[in-house]
C-alpha cells in the first residue's frame, strides 16, 4: 500500500478528505503493528527482569537505553522506539520477501542450480528437519546463489545523496548541492565487471572474476550501498535470505503449475516500495 499513488500528494489541499481511504487504512495497520511491538517489548522486559540471558539484538540494544528515556528532556521515548522498530521491521520484511520471491523465480527457471543447492543441503544437513543460522557457513554454494540473487535483483533503489562541495568525477562536474542518485541496477549488471551480466550464474562467485569479492566492500556490486551509510539491514539479509531459501528447498520439492510451465513465468515487473512481480509467483510445494 505504501507504493500506491496518492491523489493527496498531487493536490495537498484535499488531503484531509482522504478520498482513497489510504490514511484510514494505514492508521489501522500501524495500530496492529504497534500492538505487536508493545507485546514484544513487554515480553522482553519481563525476561530481563527475570534474569534471563540477553539476546543481544536490536530490541535489547534499545531497552538498554531505558534509563535515558526517563530523564527529563530526553529525546528518547516509547514513540521513538516504536518508530525505530517500525522502520527496521517494515524495510526488512518487504525487501526480504521480494528477494525470496525473485530468488525462487531464478531457481525455478534454473533447475540445475536448484539441484546443486538441494544436493548441498542434503549432504550438509542430512536428516536434520530444520535449517539453522549456524548451518549457513557450511553451505558455500547456497551462499553464492544468494549473492547472485542480490546482484541480479535490485528490489529497492539506493538512498540519494547530496554533494557537499563542487567535485569532478571522470570529467563530469557535479556542483555543490546536487542530488546524486546511483544506478545500482546498472552497476550490478555492468559488462565491464561481469561476464554475461543478465544471466543467473552463481558460479561466477566461485573463484575466477570474483575470487575475493566481498559484499559492502567492492564497487562492482552494491545492493546495500557502501561506506558509513551502508544499509544496516545487510547482516540481517545475509542471514535471513539463505536461511529461508535453504529451508524451502530442504523441506520441499517445487514445481510450477501446468499453465505456468506452458506459458512461462510472467517476468513483468511492478514498481512500488519494492520491485516485485506484477503476477505473483505461483509454485507447488511437495513435502520431502
Amino acid at each position: 500500500m505504501l507504493g500506491t499513488a496518492n491523489v493527496s500528494d498531487i493536490f495537498p489541499p484535499i488531503a484531509a478528505l482522504d478520498l482513497q481511504g489510504l490514511r484510514r487504512r494505514m492508521t489501522n495497520l500501524f495500530a496492529i503493528m504497534y500492538r505487536h511491538f508493545d507485546d514484544q517489548v513487554a515480553l522482553r522486559r519481563r525476561s530481563r527482569e527475570a534474569g534471563e540471558a540477553p539476546k543481544k539484538d536490536v530490541l535489547d540494544t534499545v531497552l538498554d537505553k531505558d534509563g535515558e528515556w526517563k530523564q527529563e528532556g530526553s529525546q528518547l521515548s516509547h514513540d521513538v522506539m516504536r518508530a525505530l522498530l517500525s522502520d527496521l521491521y517494515g524495510a526488512g520484511a518487504s525487501t526480504t520477501a521480494a528477494l525470496i520471491e525473485w530468488g525462487m523465480v531464478d531457481l525455478l527457471q534454473n533447475p540445475e542450480v536448484m539441484r546443486k543447492v538441494k544436493e548441498e543441503l542434503a549432504t550438509v544437513l542430512g536428516d536434520k528437519p530444520l535449517m539453522e543460522e549456524s548451518d549457513i557457513a557450511r553451505l558455500p554454494y547456497l551462499q553464492v546463489v544468494v549473492k547472485e540473487i542480490l546482484r541480479l535483483r535490485m528490489v529497492v533503489p539506493l538512498v540519494p545523496r547530496k554533494a557537499e562541495a563542487d567535485i569532478e568525477v571522470n570529467g563530469y562536474r557535479i556542483p555543490k548541492g546536487t542530488n546524486v542518485i546511483l544506478n545500482a541496477w546498472a552497476i550490478n549488471r555492468s559488462v565491464d565487471a561481469w561476464s554475461d551480466p543478465d544471466k543467473f550464474v552463481p558460479e561466477r562467485f566461485i573463484g575466477g572474476e570474483t575470487k575475493n569479492f566481498q559484499l559492502g566492500q567492492d564497487f562492482d556490486m552494491i545492493p546495500f550501498g557502501l561506506g558509513r551509510r551502508i544499509c544496516p539491514g545487510m547482516p540481517l539479509a545475509q542471514k535471513l535470505i539463505p536461511l529461508i531459501l535453504g529451508t524451502l528447498l530442504h523441506r520441499f520439492e517445487w514445481e510450477l503449475p501446468a499453465e505456468v510451465k506452458e506459458a512461462g513465468i510472467d517476468m513483468t515487473e511492478k514498481c512500488g516500495v519494492v520491485l516485485s512481480l506484477v503476477t505473483p509467483l505461483t509454485a507447488i510445494p511437495r513435502e520431502i
